[in-house]
């Protein structure tokens, strides 16, 4: 069997879920594999009767029959939004969304109190904001760096106590910090996690083994290469981990070390949800997102021409691909052009992962780069991506819908079904 890793080479936002729906139509997928991120992941699935969801924490598989979720160990985890998710998952007719997971119990919890923090470090940086999504996410990856040993984790769900305690202490830490939070007391939070412990499968990372050897799986990746927490351009970044790098390591614990399939997703307009660099960005470009609008943590959602130069670096980055998946062909026609170098240079460099610094240089340069546009739109989007890129685009999509989606070259992507 071919596990498929899923990956997006942008700013996040190119149509991940979408391309992880179309494969788990089209072939028999057992799980689909979280590996980083989450409830900030926002991967919009439409089904071709109209019904519609923004997967978070359930795999964008999850309206096909029988395809489960696992959430491993690299995900940050929030009960009270995968409740939300999974009653308006009922409400599109998936009643089922719960009993087909299952969570790693090393996994970092989300809580409030994570929640409130990060609000109130986005809002005190007034002007200079990162465009973080306001749930938490960072601040929980923050402070389980810094209080390994104490972090609240998915397990502790199942022991009150131990939960009780970590959750006061982290409020406690927090409020020292920062002041007191727009959050609820302990008390008040504990009987939510502790029934998310008695609904969910809780497993260890073992787990996962089994599940890899059971069928075809699909790692889902979230955000974009370009907002990794090292090769990003900081400090307009993810605390997160973007790249193939958690999923191959999650295999090769497995003792399946390179039996998968590293698949890219671009989109034909590089966009940017949020402050930060947007080589490329064209206010006069006619485009709209319905499933990505302007809101008060991240922003405005921003369109560009196609940034060779940093899909190039992305790819870079992550260690290049066996195919691209080419998405919103849809748009082309609308003015959209390549931009295959800046003024000045035509190819970033990586650096070393962990030097934030250079990282932080590398954001500078990038405010001020001009693009360098090709004459006019391409002729054929795939064959100049391909060429843009040097990698094989293998899948196109021409719409929202598992149904618009076409295999353009290879057996990986073939449907068998």
């Amino acid at each position: 069997m071919n596990h498929v890793l899923v990956v997006d080479l942008g700013y996040g936002d190119a149509g991940k879920g979408t391309v992880v729906d179309w494969l788990c139509a089209t072939r028999p997928v057992h799980t689909v594999i979280r590996f980083n991120g989450g409830a900030q992941a926002a991967h919009n699935v439409v089904l071709r009767d109209g019904r519609h969801h923004t997967f978070a924490q359930f795999g964008a598989g999850t309206f096909r029959p029988g395809v489960r979720t696992h959430l491993s160990r690299h995900v940050v985890v929030d009960p009270l939004a995968l409740a939300a998710e999974a009653d308006h998952l009922a409400t599109v007719g998936v009643p089922d969304a719960l009993d087909r997971l299952t969570v790693d119990g090393e996994a970092l919890l989300a809580t409030p109190y994570h929640r409130a923090a990060n609000r109130a470090r986005e809002l005190a940086r007034g002007a200079d904001r990162h465009g973080s999504c306001g749930l938490g996410v960072g601040e929980a990856v923050a402070y389980g760096l810094a209080h390994p040993d104490s972090a609240p984790r998915v397990a502790d769900c199942r022991t009150p106590a131990v939960l009780r305690r970590r959750l006061a202490a982290l409020r406690d830490r927090l409020t020292a910090e920062l002041g007191p939070l727009d959050a609820p007391p302990v008390d008040d939070c504990l009987p939510a996690f502790t029934a998310f412990g008695d609904r969910v499968a809780i497993v260890d990372r073992s787990h996962l083994a089994g599940v890899l050897r059971a069928g075809t799986c699909v790692f889902e990746g979230a955000q974009g290469v370009l907002l990794d927490e090292w090769h990003g351009f900081h400090p307009y970044t993810t605390w997160s981990t973007t790249t193939f790098a958690n999923a191959e390591s999650l295999l090769a614990e497995a003792g399946l070390a390179g039996a998968a399939e590293r698949l890219g997703v671009l989109r034909i307009t590089t966009t940017r949800h949020g402050p930060g660099p947007l080589v490329t960005e064209d206010r006069a470009l006619p485009l709209a997102d319905a499933h990505n609008a302007t809101n008060p943590w991240q922003g405005r959602f921003r369109f560009g021409h196609f940034d060779a130069v940093a899909h190039r670096y992305a790819l870079d980055v992550a260690g290049g691909v066996d195919g691209l998946a080419l998405t919103h062909l849809d748009l082309a026609g609308r003015g959209l052009r390549i931009c295959r170098r800046y003024d000045g240079t035509d190819r970033l460099e990586p650096g070393p992962p962990g030097d934030l610094d250079r990282q932080a240089a590398l954001t500078d340069r990038l405010l001020a780069a001009r693009p360098v546009y090709d004459d006019g739109p391409p002729a054929d989007w795939p064959e100049a991506v391909e060429e843009a890129l040097g990698a094989p685009v293998t899948l196109t999509s021409h719409s929202p819908t598992a149904e618009g989606k076409r295999v353009r070259r290879g057996t990986l992507l073939t449907p068998f079904v």
